[in-house]
């Protein structure tokens, strides 16, 4: 079968800004269940083995969506960078949410995509919006986390938040491209304002998806406990602990094998077998 890839296709959000997705798809008559993938803080559309993982669902028979968020710090020139921290800076939880609300609107209405049959997986930060807006939207019938949060409140505490309160901003190295992260204080506002609507726990309990809870028993940013936690919030909701993985199921970036990370394989496969039991 034909695999058609179409890369930085340009989504319009009018609350947010422009941004950019990819669609992966075999060539075929038959509608396919679309899988968006949510990505997590610092994370992008294209960061490490992302695109194999897309290729895979795609040759397993489903249409795949990743996606930039709009304020993630990446350009519509350059999405593959954090070329625009001013932007990353002025993210928030509303942003993301509405975003990803773009995307299912646009994606849903292709002709190669069965509207019955919708699915987020979110990883990390990304597993908690998809938590709360599968909640929020009823199109959505399948919802797997990947190493999710348990709760979007991750802000400073203490004395770092009030002086958060006071500077305005403030400031996490990226680790990786060493540069210094801004988060604006008007993200916390934005929590603040929208708490019932951001409480992951409430809409973990409440959503009425399939749900697959996935989590390495090594993960060094989110620990597993967050897990467990929601398995217990949603009792119907499966889950599957990954032996020794750490967040991101052994990709990294850059990530320059041809082949998948074992982990992550695995992943992928356990996720594809569930969404074919579930979406039956």
């Amino acid at each position: 079968m034909n695999l058609i890839i179409k890369k930085n296709i340009h989504l319009e959000n009018s609350e947010t800004k422009n941004f950019l997705a990819d669609a992966y798809y075999n060539e075929t008559d038959e509608k396919r269940p679309l899988i968006i993938f949510v990505h997590g803080y610092k994370g992008y559309k294209d960061w490490g083995a992302w695109g194999l993982m897309a290729e895979k669902f795609a040759e397993a028979g489903f249409f795949f969506v990743k996606f930039n968020f709009s304020h993630n710090g990446t350009t519509l020139e350059d999405p593959d960078n954090f070329a625009d921290l001013e932007a990353f800076g002025n993210n928030n939880y509303s942003k993301e949410l509405s975003d990803l609300g773009v995307v299912i609107d646009h994606f849903i209405q292709n002709p190669n995509v069965d509207p019955e049959k919708i699915i987020l997986i979110g990883h990390s930060r990304g597993g908690g919006i998809s938590i709360i807006k599968t909640f929020e939207d009823e199109r959505i019938n399948g919802l797997i986390t990947l190493a999710s949060v348990d709760t979007l409140d991750r802000f400073p505490k203490g004395d770092y938040f009030e002086n958060w309160k006071k500077e305005g901003v403030y400031y996490a190295l990226n680790g990786r491209t060493k540069q210094e992260m801004p988060h604006y204080y008007q993200f916390y506002e934005d929590y603040d304002q929208n708490i019932h609507r951001f409480d992951v726990e409430r809409a973990t309990e409440m959503v009425k998806a399939h749900m697959f809870i996935i989590h390495g028993t090594k993960d060094e940013a989110v620990d597993v406990k967050h897990a467990e936690h929601l398995h217990i919030l949603n009792p119907n909701s499966e889950m599957l602990l990954i032996e020794n993985a750490n967040h991101t199921f052994g990709a990294k970036e850059p990530w320059t094998e041809t082949e998948l990370p074992k982990d992550l394989n695995t992943v992928i496969e356990m996720c594809i077998k569930f969404i074919n039991d579930k979406m039956k």
